[in-house]
Parts: C-alpha cells; sequence; structure tokens
C-alpha cells in the first residue's frame, strides 16, 4: 500500500511518536498547526470514519482524549481542538483515518470556520433529508 500513514506507523518512514495502544498510533504532525499537534489514528488502514468500527473508533477518541489531556497538563495550555475531515472536499488529505488533536492557548489567534444562517423552514427540511438517509 502506498499510504504515507501506514509506512509512519510501520516504521517505514520517521515520526515522532507520543501515544500507542493496541490498534492505535499517535504521531507530532509533521506540519502543526500549534507546537504539539498530534494526528491520533488506527494502525490498520481505514480511508475515513466510515470505514471504522464502533470498537475502534472507541479506541481512536479514547487516545484522542488521553493526547488532549496530557498536553494541557504537559504543555500547561488551557484547551485543544479534535477534528477529523473525512473526504478530500472536506481537507483530508491524506486518505488514511486520523484524528487531529491541537493544543491551544489564547495568544495563537487560530480561526474557526465562519458560520451561517437557516433560511426559514430550512433546517427542517435538512433535519429531515438527515433523518431519513439514517
Amino acid at each position: 500500500m502506498d499510504c504515507i500513514f501506514c509506512k509512519t506507523i510501520s516504521g517505514e518512514m520517521p515520526s515522532t511518536k507520543v501515544y500507542e495502544s493496541a490498534n492505535v498510533a499517535g504521531i507530532l504532525d509533521i506540519h502543526p498547526t500549534n507546537k504539539g499537534h498530534t494526528l491520533v489514528m488506527p494502525k490498520q488502514h481505514y480511508a475515513s470514519l466510515l470505514d471504522a468500527s464502533g470498537d475502534l473508533l472507541k479506541e481512536l477518541f479514547e487516545g484522542a482524549q488521553k493526547v488532549g489531556a496530557a498536553m494541557i497538563k504537559g504543555l500547561d495550555v488551557k484547551g485543544f481542538n479534535v477534528m477529523v475531515s473525512n473526504g478530500s472536499v472536506a481537507g483530508q488529505l491524506i486518505p488514511h483515518l486520523h484524528v487531529h488533536v491541537i493544543p491551544r492557548t489564547l495568544e495563537d489567534n487560530l480561526q474557526h470556520w465562519p458560520s451561517g444562517r437557516y433560511r426559514e423552514n430550512e433546517a427542517e427540511e435538512y433535519a429531515g433529508k438527515i433523518k431519513n438517509a439514517l
């Protein structure tokens, strides 16, 4: 497989590991948003959140939770963001499921995405489409 994250997890490519469990690894992002930015990912290849089992997702997010708690304690930050992108249109650059855990400070000036509004009755329309697809 030609997945850069699979190669990283297998040791073919260098990385700085900060977390490991039976099925999950956490490595520092080589292009961090903030210092300490960690990618928590399954050791096996899964393209996106939709491909992984509930048990694996539980272990994956438990890993993200532990890394976030360690950031607060070890980096003396007050919070962190957790983000998963699914598909290239959503900004997923590497098609291997991974959770970004990004330490945050008041001084980092990172901006959240802009918010929008629904027109009258539009929220119900979108909610209905999602509910029907469930």
